[in-house]
Formats: structure tokens, C-alpha cells, sequence
């Protein structure tokens, strides 16, 4: 084990090595990114440190923080030992002031524990699992909706969005939840039985997996065979891919799909399985491009900045909520009497912002946790090669299609 983590360990050194300029001043301030930048969960990751990157650049234009040039130094957490690993390295050797990150649940578990215990302020950005702010923790924030608010709104679109388009009760409706095993999955899919079972909904299937699996068509012939309405899922990408791809092979047709997060919403996800394949999935996850500019203010504003830098539209969401999330710490940051942690800290609670007046459509507003109970998620559908917000009506582009109710 401590031979496997050493490699981890040298591996993120070598990846992190580039991510410093030339030379560094007295003058600058040095933050840890610690993404998944290699690894499976790459795509997501990268996607992720673009939002921060972004806004860091948009900050170093304007001054920085309290004057000082902000320096990213990056960290590969590829898994969570390589995660911690980098953490380490990132509070002891770079003597960072904070760390941003994370996107993986897994890892932001792993690598605000270290950050924790070295008193250094852990920023997430995208990672969703509930417990990350609820171990007692006195420098860990995060910006983004928790995987309860991913579960109640995927559960509670049944009644409220799929019964009514569909012209059917929603007691009647025949529910499956499915999920990756990894702590993401576990986390909503909990969350989900237990909203199921509020409002009164048939769940008839509860089946997890291995987020790496290369079959689904036993789950999906389990599926079929009990005459799912309804699937819920939350997945990473490649088994979104591969659960839409096996499902038109066995010629399964729920009459709705709800995912839980990025593997519905990346655009690589729709080129995979094709658009005619995906059409009509519904997804909640992070704010998506197709959204009403006037509850999300700014959001055009990022895209322009993300097409100019990269040459390309945003791949997710992930990208908008990691430069939402970036910039509250920044200005909490400007206001903090120092860059200490405890001043970082009394800062970022008193930090309040209305929602609908960010490019995420998001408030802020700090629980004693840490938690920003001011971050909602969306309804989103695909519909024509486009995956755009269909609720609540307030931030929707297009209306729901779904049936002969769409």
C-alpha cells in the first residue's frame, strides 16, 4: 500500500509540476486544484478545473486577492489514496491557502480530511455527497446542491412532471432506481427510496452496479421483466452510455428516464448513444447552457469566456458550477480579514447572496456545516441534440415532452 500511494504520490508531482508559472512572487497566493485529471473520472475532472480556471483568470484581472496574484497548483487525485496523497503535498510542500475542488465524492472525502486536520480551507465545488458536510468539520464549504436535493427533485418530477404528462397516476407508475456502487450512487439512491416512500410511489426495483461494469443486460432483462415505467439513475458517464445502448438493443422503452448527474448531461453522452436514442431523458443535475439567462445572470457571460479560452462549448455544467462556487470563495476571500483559516471561515458563513442572480441561478447562504443551502438543481430533458431546462418553470426553456401528454 505504501509503495502504490509513493507512485500515486510521484505521479502527481509530475502533473503538477506544470501547473506553477515560471516563478513564483511574494506577491502571489498560491491555491491547491485538486480534479481528477487522469483516470476514468478525467473528462468530468478537467471539465471541473476549467470552471475554477476561468474565474481565477477573470479574478487576476481584476486585482487578484487583496491584491495578490492567485497561483493554481494542481493535484492529480486520480483515486483517493493519490487524493490524499495530494493533499498532503499541497498543505505541507506548497503551503497552499486553500485547496478547490473536487467533483468525485470519493475523493473530496479522502482529501478534505487531510485538509482538515491542517487547518487549511477545503473548497467543493461539484462533489454532491451529503456526509461531505456533515463529519463536524470547521474548514470545509462547499457551493454546490447535495445529493438529498439531486434525489428529492428526480423523485419528486414523478408526480409533479412525468404522472402529468403522461396522463397517469403516479402511484401506478412502476418505479426502478438503479446506480453505480461508488459513494455517489449510494448516497442519492438512499436518498431516493426514502422520497419514494414519502409520496407514496411503487418502487419495484432497487439495483445497483459497478460504475466499471461492461454488461448491463442482465439488469436491463430485470427491467423489462417487470415492466419498469419509470428508471432512475444515477451514473457516471460510461455506464449512462452503456445502460442507453443495451436498453435499445434488448428493445427496452421506459415510458420516462430520470438520471442523476454528469453521465446525462455530457454531450459525448448523447454523441455515443445518439441523439434519437437519448431523446426525451430527462436529467437533474448542475445548471445546463439551455436555461433562462434572466434567472441565471451571467450565465451567457461564462460561455462567451469558455468558448474564447477553449475553442468549444462547455461539455457540462460542471465547468458553470465550479466557476460559481469559485468566485463566492474568491469574494469571501476579499472581504476575510486575512487569509487564515479562521478568517476564512467567519467570512464564508456570513456570506449571503439572493438566488437567480448568479450565472447558476443559485443563492448562498452557509449553513454551520459549511453547506450552501441556497444551491438548487434543475429538471433538464434532452430534446433534439440539445439538453435544456424544462423546470421549474421560472428557469425553463421548453416545455416537458414526454407521451401524448408532451
Amino acid at each position: 500500500m505504501k509503495r502504490i500511494i509513493g507512485l500515486a504520490f510521484t505521479a502527481a508531482l509530475a502533473v503538477s509540476a506544470t501547473a506553477l508559472p515560471a516563478a513564483v512572487s511574494a506577491a502571489d497566493v498560491k491555491f491547491g486544484a485538486l480534479y481528477p485529471f487522469s483516470g476514468g473520472l478525467a473528462l468530468l475532472g478537467d471539465e471541473s478545473f476549467r470552471g475554477l480556471e476561468i474565474a481565477t483568470e477573470e479574478r487576476n484581472a481584476a486585482g487578484g486577492v487583496k491584491g495578490n496574484r492567485i497561483v493554481l497548483v494542481k493535484g492529480d487525485g486520480v483515486d483517493a489514496n493519490a487524493a490524499v496523497g495530494e493533499a498532503r503535498r499541497l498543505t505541507s510542500v506548497e503551503n497552499v491557502k486553500a485547496i478547490f475542488g473536487t467533483y468525485s465524492s470519493s475523493l473530496s472525502i479522502a482529501a478534505s480530511q487531510v485538509a482538515e486536520l491542517a487547518g487549511v480551507p477545503y473548497f467543493e465545488l461539484g462533489a454532491v455527497s451529503d456526509p461531505i458536510t456533515e463529519r463536524g468539520f470547521q474548514y470545509i464549504f462547499r457551493t454546490n446542491p447535495t445529493a438529498k436535493s439531486f434525489a428529492q427533485i428526480t423523485v419528486s418530477a414523478i408526480p409533479e412532471v412525468v404522472a402529468p404528462k403522461l396522463g397517469a397516476d403516479a402511484k401506478a407508475l412502476k418505479v426502478a432506481i438503479i446506480h453505480e456502487d461508488s459513494l455517489y450512487g449510494q448516497t442519492v439512491s438512499g436518498f431516493q427510496k426514502e422520497r419514494a416512500k414519502e409520496l407514496g410511489l411503487t418502487v419495484v426495483e432497487v439495483l445497483p452496479y459497478a460504475a466499471n461494469t461492461v454488461d448491463m443486460s442482465s439488469l436491463i432483462q430485470r427491467l423489462k421483466g417487470a415492466a419498469v415505467d419509470v428508471v432512475l439513475q444515477t451514473a457516471y458517464q460510461n455506464d449512462a452510455v452503456l445502460f442507453f445502448r443495451q436498453s435499445k438493443e434488448a428493445g427496452y422503452k421506459p415510458k420516462a428516464v430520470i438520471g442523476a448527474g454528469g453521465g446525462y448531461s455530457l454531450k459525448d453522452t448523447a454523441r455515443a448513444v445518439g441523439a434519437e436514442t437519448i431523446e426525451g431523458a430527462l436529467n437533474v443535475d448542475f445548471t445546463q447552457y439551455k436555461t433562462n439567462p434572466q434567472a441565471a445572470v451571467g450565465l451567457d457571460k461564462f460561455v462567451e469566456a469558455y468558448r474564447k479560452k477553449y475553442g468549444t462549448e462547455p461539455r457540462s455544467g460542471h465547468s458553470l458550477a465550479n466557476y460559481f462556487g469559485a468566485n463566492v470563495f474568491f469574494d469571501a476571500m476579499e472581504k476575510a480579514k486575512s487569509l487564515d483559516g479562521d478568517a476564512i471561515r467567519a467570512s464564508v458563513l456570513a456570506t449571503e447572496k439572493p438566488p437567480f442572480q448568479s450565472a447558476t441561478g443559485w443563492g448562498v447562504k452557509f449553513d454551520a456545516k459549511g453547506q450552501n443551502v441556497a444551491a438548487k438543481p434543475f429538471l433538464m430533458q434532452w430534446q433534439g441534440g440539445e439538453l435544456v431546462t424544462v423546470y421549474p418553470e421560472n428557469v425553463a426553456v421548453a416545455p416537458v415532452k414526454l407521451g401524448s401528454g408532451g
